[in-house]
């Protein structure tokens, strides 16, 4: 496992496992690591995919990106309901760039956009206040709040 980077250290996340801090204040619209890995047909990725790897991203319609290699230390950052970063698909690459200012020390993160279909075998340890309990996408959020509300509300009668 890497232990930094120019911007990044590696260590106990009290999220899970290892994640990624800022060793500096970090200013939005930076670029802090470049996620890379193997390029991969579909077929592989799914069968990858199925057989429990969580590091694939989607390039285009035809490749997606095996980030589970020891050359890619973007694969230790957690997601969050509330992430300070976010993966962008640059001319082929993918980067992690901040979204909001993040002060040294602090835990990078991102969305990890698993569907609810994938989320619901992957719970959230984010701790943020808007965690919605399960690695979901943004998108997903607001319904998973209203069926929490609805099933406390089934609950106690209300």
């Amino acid at each position: 496992m890497p232990t930094m980077t120019e911007q990044v250290e590696f260590r106990a996340s009290p999220i899970h496992g290892t994640g990624g801090f800022a060793r500096e204040r970090i200013a939005p619209d930076s670029r802090v690591l470049e996620y890379v890995g193997e390029r991969i047909p579909k077929a592989e990725s799914l069968r990858r995919c199925a057989a429990g790897n969580p590091f694939i991203f989607h390039l285009d319609d035809t490749w997606d990106l095996d980030g589970n290699i020891p050359a890619n230390p973007a694969r230790f950052l957690n997601h969050s309901c509330a992430p300070n970063c976010e993966a962008r698909l640059e001319e082929g690459q993918i980067w992690i760039v901040v979204v909001c200012p993040v002060e040294a020390g602090e835990e990078l993160t991102f969305d990890y956009g698993y569907d609810l279909e994938d989320a619901q075998d992957y719970p959230c340890r984010c701790g943020t206040a808007q965690c919605v309990g399960v690695i979901a996408a943004t998108e997903f959020h607001e319904l998973l709040r209203r069926r929490a509300r609805t099933r406390e509300q089934t609950a106690t009668g209300d």
